[in-house]
């Protein structure tokens, strides 16, 4: 078989083509329609289809946590999660948790306490964050860390990210 065709002399584009599925995703609040390989993963539709590009491809193997977003109120890394598969779902990027231009109070915190260096990790640490605060497990910065440990930050940038969720945590029980 040539490199060129897959069994049954198929080529690639033809499989693409009639493989090809819609879906239909709540991003950020609003319906998106899209007509996808199978294979697509959830990362590579909000990047490549819907050019949200906050949400970052790191390891694309679930084990950086940089492509972590908020998928019907859970986190999730969506290197790992098959777009075809969320057909409905509401699904939370970092740039959908500001609200009439204000900042989320987690990614107000992260830059009161300086919580990243390059930036690379921010968005899924930031979509983590959020969803940690909601669990409500987390009270203590040991128990931040453990639950937060699915989430890198090569750049180290640890004690400023615990800080930043102690604030935002702070600042979101004194809402009304």
């Amino acid at each position: 078989m040539s490199a060129s065709t897959f069994p049954g002399g198929l080529k690639p584009k033809s499989i693409t083509k009639s493989a090809a599925k819609p879906v239909t995703l709540n991003v950020n609040g609003q319906d998106r329609r899209l007509t996808i390989a199978p294979w697509t993963t959830l990362l590579d539709a909000l990047r490549d289809h819907l050019d949200l590009t906050g949400t970052k491809k790191g390891c694309d193997h679930g084990q950086c946590g940089a492509c972590t977003v908020i998928l019907d109120g859970r986190r999730v890394v969506s290197c790992l999660t098959l777009a075809v598969m969320k057909d409905g779902a509401k699904i939370t990027t970092v740039e959908g948790l500001a609200v009439d231009g204000a900042l989320h109070p987690v990614q107000q915190a992260f830059i009161d306490h300086d919580a990243f260096q390059c930036g690379y990790c921010t968005p899924g640490q930031i979509c983590s964050a959020v969803c940690l605060i909601a669990e409500g497990k987390a009270k203590t910065a040991d128990e931040i860390r453990e639950l937060m440990s699915g989430n890198i930050c090569r750049c180290g940038a640890y004690p400023n990210i615990v800080a930043a969720i102690h604030q935002a945590m702070a600042a979101m029980e004194a809402k009304p």
